[in-house]
């Protein structure tokens, strides 16, 4: 059982910054991937970026390409997802997830774990 809590979500005006982190305890195992997803209201949850265990394959998604960045700290135990310049459309609730292995898939079924989600609310 691997349990995972984002926190460091927010409320921020339109342009500005926030930066995610999702820690993970319990029976973690090495070489799993981290991603992050993110659900707003009346959308289905929808993939947002993805990191292997060496960082050696990121994904993100065409909608955030350049302006987030999804890293990792191992030894912590914690992903993390640098947002900059965020839009009002980025406002949506993240949750971080996990799967054993590499990056095999972008979709959140073939992650295994989750997070309860953090709030991130983008204003102008």
């Amino acid at each position: 059982q691997v349990q995972l809590v984002e926190s460091g979500g927010g409320l921020v005006q339109a342009g500005g910054s926030l930066r995610l982190s999702c820690a993970a305890s319990g029976r973690t195992t090495r070489n799993y991937a981290m991603g992050w997803f993110r659900q707003a209201p009346g959308k289905e949850r929808e993939f947002v970026a993805a990191i292997s265990w060496s960082s050696g394959v990121i994904y993100y998604a065409d909608s955030v390409k350049g302006r987030f960045t999804i890293s990792r700290d191992n030894a912590k135990n914690t992903g993390y997802l640098q947002m900059n310049n965020l839009l009002p459309e980025d406002t949506a609730i993240y949750y971080c997830a996990a799967r054993t292995g590499p990056v095999a898939t972008t979709q959140a079924l073939g992650f295994d774990y989750w997070g309860q989600g953090t709030q991130v609310t983008v204003s102008s």
